[in-house]
């Protein structure tokens, strides 16, 4: 019953946008803003203060970022995101089948599959 609570109160406070990038610290995992492109893209913060983050993405790129360009890490299984098929550097739509650590399975909506790394990956 406790965790039932707990979901319920934070999808709600995700959903009013309080869970933000103030609540993280050194060594989580994140979501970036990635230049501002308005894709996210997951890493590890690696500084913070004065408003700012930096963060060094699951790919190795690094970014300093406004602390509202980075979000917590919200990917779950079943969830949309696009990949690197391969990485041939094209971006492809399909959905999370599996998560462990970096290792990310992608069900593409064309009907593929692949194991890859969360760093050939963003989300919307």
């Amino acid at each position: 019953m406790r965790i039932k609570m707990i979901s319920v109160l934070t999808v709600a406070l995700m959903a009013a946008g309080s869970l933000h990038a103030t609540a993280q610290t050194k060594g989580d995992w994140v979501l970036g803003n990635y230049q501002g492109a308005g894709y996210w893209f997951p890493g590890v913060v690696e500084k913070l203060g004065g408003g700012k983050v930096t963060v060094r993405y699951d790919d190795g790129e690094r970014e300093t970022l406004d602390i509202s360009d980075v979000r917590a890490y919200d990917w779950m299984i079943g969830m949309k995101v696009e990949c690197n098929y391969k990485g041939k550097g094209d971006w492809y739509p399909g959905k999370i089948a599996s998560l462990a650590g970096e290792k990310i399975g992608i069900a593409y909506d064309d009907g593929d599959k692949e194991t890859t790394k969360t760093g050939r990956c963003r989300s919307n």
